[in-house]
């Protein structure tokens, strides 16, 4: 007789099927990992914690106390190792370095002043995780002069004109600072110009300084300070600012525009920076207009002024109506740019190689990707002969024959070009490619003018001349070629350094410089690049600022991960286990 199937062993039954299902459906669960890495401690490492108030030997020793035995990064402008020596960098970038701890895994410390600058950058839930200890400075008053902007290259006989941007911040007590200061200007200790400015209670304020460059001691390469003084504020560190600018014996680079258009005003910057001269650029505003005046200044000038300029000029551009221009005698290269009797369209822009008979400019602009440029907006129809050369074309949305854009010509021996198209500057707007490709015209341009003068030999320039305390200079590859190492070596105060400028795909270098004014000379065999780039004690650290994180206590530190129940090994002993007992029970019993 066979005995009834007990509840036992149906529960058993069902609890080893219902294993097998799961295995097979085999579900995934998300579970907090504790991280095995050790506590991780980051350190704010920027100027403001040693500026006015700072208090890096607390955040130093609250570190070493919260690591435990873990690790300690630095961070400020860039993620570092731990080290005590005090804090160089300016400025305080923590997004970086949460990311560079969330991939470590463990617990995460942030020790910092709070005053951190991209907060808007910082990802929510890594904030959420880590434990913030927050040490503020303590309050004080300071004023500071904040940007100083202007022309990099002048020559003998312009008026400078500087924009300063200075102001105040913090709580000004009673008898701390005045209502008034002195913006003075100084070239090695020689002060060359000064006024009186009000302070503003708060915020920042901008207004210009304009002087002579007679004025400056000797020409060439030459660092300005702009000073604020007699401030009465606890941080002097920020008073003043530093703009290097190159003064010329004489403008090498004439521009007149008649009027001036936004092909003008990109082509001055570009033959600036591409021939590394000063451009002076004279605008007649109004047809017909009996006076000129200076771009930088719009003040007057006389017929008889400019007519002196263009004399003494390497290079005259003249860029508008060519009967305005009829008066001027240039005694060097002329670039010729007609805006009068303009076909309006859609003008592509052809290969050099497609353009009829040999080209000087071709070597220069191999590498332009042509298909890729935006079409100029305009074209003037040129008259060739046999001793002109044609550097580039264009045809009229893609379609109908060639016409000349750029030509090339060098009567009685003085060298002329002639650029017919208009709208070039969307080239130079549109940046990347196609900005490649407005200053490798350019370049190629004013070097042929120049008779491979200038702008010919310069393979690297600053990116800027000036950056604040703890920031690096940043350095362009402008040569032809790829990129390659190059020697610099600086002088600043007797003291000389040798280095190497390791530039990447990119074309792009760094150095890292203590504050000083250093001349450079950079050699890589093939000539030597010579001027000046200046580190100011100014950093936007020094200035006082509202912490903008808050102490929290932060989750416990652990790492997200997904497990699949086939990965669970007990599963597999519950199914095996439950089998095995209603065998072994049935076979008890009697039960088949």
């Amino acid at each position: 007789m066979r005995r009834p199937v007990t509840l036992g062993l149906a529960a058993l039954r069902a609890a080893a099927l219902g294993a097998l299902l799961l295995l097979v459906w085999n579900p995934t669960a998300a579970r907090v990992e504790a991280g095995g890495a050790p506590p991780l401690v980051l350190l704010d490492a920027s100027l403001s914690m040693v500026g006015y108030g700072g208090r890096w030997r607390d955040a130093l020793d609250t570190a070493r106390a919260l690591a435990q035995g873990g690790v300690i990064w630095r961070f400020g402008e860039r993620v570092a190792g731990f080290d005590t020596l005090p804090p160089t960098q300016g400025a305080s970038r923590l997004a970086p370095a949460l990311d560079a701890a969330a991939a470590r895994g463990g617990p995460v410390t942030v020790v910092s002043d709070g005053a951190v600058a991209d907060l808007a950058d910082l990802p929510p839930d890594l904030v959420r995780r880590a434990r913030l200890v927050v040490l503020p400075r303590a309050p004080f008053f300071d004023a500071f002069v904040a940007s100083v902007d202007g022309p990099r290259r002048v020559s003998a006989g312009d008026t400078i004109r500087l924009m300063v941007s200075y102001g105040t911040a913090g709580k000004r007590e009673r008898g701390n600072g005045k209502g008034t200061a002195v913006l003075s200007t100084s070239v090695t200790g020689r002060r060359i110009a000064s006024r009186v400015v009000n302070l503003p209670d708060s915020g920042i304020v901008s207004t210009d300084l304009t002087f002579p460059v007679s004025r400056f001691p000797f020409p060439g390469w030459v660092a300005v300070e702009v000073r604020l003084e007699g401030v009465g504020d606890e941080e002097p560190r920020d008073d003043a600012r530093r703009f290097v600018l190159e003064v010329s014996p004489q403008p090498s680079v004439v521009l007149l525009a008649s009027p001036p258009d936004w092909d003008t005003r990109f082509l001055a910057r570009m033959v600036e920076d591409v021939a590394r001269v000063p451009v002076r650029t004279f605008i007649e505003a109004e047809p017909g207009e009996t006076r000129w005046r200076d771009a930088t200044t719009l003040e007057s000038r006389a017929p008889s002024d400019v007519a002196r300029a263009v004399a003494g000029a390497a290079l005259v551009i003249e860029a508008g109506d060519p009967a305005t221009f009829s008066r001027f005698s240039p005694k060097g290269a002329v670039l010729l740019w007609p805006a009068t009797r303009r076909l309006d369209g859609d003008w592509y822009v052809q290969p050099p190689s497609a353009a009829p008979g040999p080209s000087p400019l071709a070597g220069a602009l191999a590498g332009v990707a042509w298909d890729s440029l935006p079409p100029t907006t305009s074209l003037v129809e040129l008259a060739l002969d046999s001793s002109t050369a044609v550097a580039l074309t264009a045809r009229l949305a893609r379609r109908g024959p060639p016409r000349p854009v750029v030509t090339l010509s060098a009567p009685a021996g003085a060298r002329r070009a002639v650029i017919a198209a208009g709208g070039l500057y969307r080239w130079a707007l549109r940046g990347g490619a196609s900005g490649e490709a407005y200053r490798a015209l350019v370049a190629a341009l004013v070097d042929w003018l120049l008779e491979q003068g200038a702008g010919s030999g310069e393979r690297l320039a600053p990116v800027v001349y000036d950056v604040p305390n703890g920031m690096p200079l940043l350095w362009r590859w402008t040569g032809r070629g790829e990129p390659r190492d190059v020697v610099i070596s600086l002088a600043a105060d007797q003291v000389q350094r040798v280095d190497t400028l390791r530039f990447d795909a990119n074309g792009r270098a760094e150095l890292r410089l203590a504050p000083g004014v250093y001349r450079y000379a950079a050699s890589d065999g093939g000539g030597t690049e010579r001027g000046v780039v200046a580190v100011d004690t100014y950093s936007d650290e020094w200035r006082p600022a509202v912490p903008v994180l808050a102490p929290q206590s932060g989750t416990p530190g652990g790492r997200l991960t997904t497990v699949a129940l086939r990965d669970r090994w007990w599963l597999f002993v519950v199914a095996v286990a439950a089998f095995a007992v209603e065998w072994a029970w049935r076979r008890r019993e009697g039960l088949p």
